[in-house]
């Protein structure tokens, strides 16, 4: 019995070491497969980058907007303000 044994393990131990035809295609569709497998996920990060890299950059150009478009109702608040005090300033020049 425990040749037997001695003879099966030997046999199969025989088996693994020849691959065959079969077994050297199937590993290389495994390996492709993995491959494809590789190369979509690091496309998919890439695109994940990209994304959030536009995102950061018209977030950051909003801001901007807005920035600019506070600077500007600033100056035009300014202005306002001295046009009414040049105003004034003529409407008292007018009464003197």
């Amino acid at each position: 019995m425990a040749m037997l044994l001695g003879m099966s393990a030997f046999g199969i131990a025989a088996c693994d070491s020849d691959d065959g035809p079969a077994e050297e295609t199937g590993q290389s569709i495994d390996n492709a497969a993995d491959d494809a497998g590789d190369a979509s996920e690091d496309a998919m990060d890439d695109a994940e980058d990209s994304a959030e890299n536009a995102a950061d950059e018209t977030g950051d150009a909003m801001d901007n907007a807005a920035d600019e478009t506070g600077d500007a109702m600033d100056d035009a608040g300014d202005e306002m303000e001295q046009a009414g005090d040049d105003m004034e300033d003529e409407a008292d020049d007018a009464r003197n």
